[in-house]
């Protein structure tokens, strides 16, 4: 895309969205099964970025059949511990 302001934009997950359809059809594909990965684990966010559901929607609008949708995103398991010292994040 154009500038790292819309990195995570709805607006380039839908271009990437098209280029990837486009790309699937030369090859034959027509219908896929999507998984939507947030960060996630310790530190990151539990919840897909903006751009998650216009790509999905961008692919079934350019008409790839979309079969399962599936949330992949790590789940911890209490592994390391979490950032921010003692006595945690002070604002």
């Amino acid at each position: 895309m154009k500038a790292h302001r819309m990195e995570s934009s709805p607006t380039a997950a839908m271009a990437a969205a098209k280029k990837a359809a486009e790309a699937a059809f030369e090859k034959g594909i027509t219908a896929i099964h999507v998984k939507i990965k947030a960060p996630g684990g310790h530190n990151g966010p539990h919840n897909p970025g903006p751009g998650a559901q216009a790509a999905v929607r961008a692919l079934s609008r350019m008409g790839l059949r979309i079969g399962i949708i599936q949330d992949v995103t790590p789940i911890p398991h209490d592994g390391c511990r979490k950032k921010g010292g003692k006595r945690g994040r002070r604002v």
